[in-house]
């Protein structure tokens, strides 16, 4: 295997005929080894929210991370559903280790459903990208980038979780700008061959087109898909890092997503090299069969590095190596948001580190 496995849950579910999971929020048992005390933990500001959740910048035991507070919902039902999405994300962002994947760092169900990873300092590859319009990465750089998120893929794929929302705003960079980390769990299943996944809604501009049908799917109606779904996601993810552009651009969303389902419209590939351009189309292909997998597109992202004389790469001499690079043992995970940045598109660490420890809140203040 190229990257690691733990089980940081015991799970007294029953299965489905498929293979696939079912959570329910009073049938499993954080392992000890990734449960946290919210003693341990201080909020300090917001920096993301979503529909069901937000994420502060915190502490815990005097490391810098990230917090994600789950809102539980208020009627019986969203409360079941939320605990069992809990388990779910939990279950699979602890279970997966690999440099390319945000660090999991533990979680709490009370008082309230806690998830804590590290916090990036180097923001969402979609803010790094808008910041550089309307210039490009170098080719080079993109390449890089993109060998960073199919070995994130690749990871995932071989423990049999499909992410189905890739997208630069789930992509998250270091400090230094040169590693791209895979994040946001929250759409993320497993897969079986014979089950059927819900087609919940991810972000239509970047989706694959099997997850429509000719009548548009009902939030949580099921739909056959698999894996390669990823691919086509990462095809567009990796236009966009060539182009700098947004993909299907003067379309909305929705328009996008028609496009691609029911006309098989793609954006141009024509001004790209045709060793990318072959990656792209081959990614995005109609036929989910027909697209490559992960340890496919690694290696043809490689021959591309290797058969291109770079003169100067930007990117480190890390993306040279065939193999992936794993993590140690104790630090399995992914799934964090970044911090905010000033209008000056830097993050203001320096700040942030200067306050005084009164600046964040005991968690159980808060809650």
């Amino acid at each position: 295997m190229s990257c690691s496995v733990s089980y940081p849950f015991t799970l007294c579910a029953n299965r489905m005929e498929s293979g696939r999971r079912i959570y329910s929020p009073d049938e499993y048992i954080l392992d000890a080894k990734w449960l946290i005390d919210p003693n341990h933990l201080f909020v300090g500001p917001k920096i993301g929210e979503g529909a069901h959740a937000k994420v502060y910048e915190g502490k815990c035991k005097n490391q810098t991370v990230a917090i994600k507070i789950i809102h539980k919902g208020e009627t019986p039902e969203d409360i079941a559903k939320r605990e069992a999405q809990f388990a779910r994300e939990v279950e699979m962002l602890s279970r997966v280790q690999h440099n390319n994947l945000v660090k999991f760092i533990g979680a709490c169900k009370e008082p309230v459903m806690v998830i804590v990873t590290e916090l990036l300092w180097g923001g969402t590859l979609r803010k790094y990208l808008l910041n550089m319009r309307p210039g490009c990465l170098d080719r080079s750089v993109a390449v890089g980038f993109a060998l960073d998120i199919a070995r994130a893929m690749e990871c995932l794929h071989s423990h049999g979780i499909i992410h189905r929302d890739l997208k630069p705003e789930n992509l998250l960079m270091t400090a230094d700008h040169k590693t791209v980390k895979l994040a946001d769990f929250g759409l993320a299943r497993e897969e079986s061959l014979t089950e059927m996944m819900t087609a919940e809604t991810g972000t239509y501009r970047w989706m694959a087109p099997e997850l429509y049908s000719t009548v548009t799917l009902r939030q949580g109606e099921k739909k056959h898909y698999n894996h390669k779904v990823d691919a086509y996601s990462f095809a567009i993810v990796l236009w966009e890092l060539l182009h700098n552009k947004m993909p299907f651009e003067g379309m909305s969303n929705l328009q996008a997503a028609y496009a691609a389902a029911f006309k098989n419209v793609r954006p141009s590939a024509e001004d790209l090299p045709e060793e990318l351009a072959t990656i792209i189309t081959s990614c995005w292909q109609e036929d989910p069969n027909a697209r490559p997998n992960f340890s496919q597109i690694i290696q043809m992202l490689l021959k591309y590095l290797y058969t291109n004389s770079l003169s100067e790469p930007s990117v480190p001499p890390r993306i040279f190596m065939s193999e992936n690079i794993v993590l140690p043992p104790d630090s399995p995970g992914t799934r964090s948001l970044m911090p905010v940045r000033d209008d000056t598109g830097d993050t203001p660490k320096a700040m942030m580190e200067d306050k005084p420890k009164g600046f964040f809140l005991c968690f159980n203040q808060c809650y």
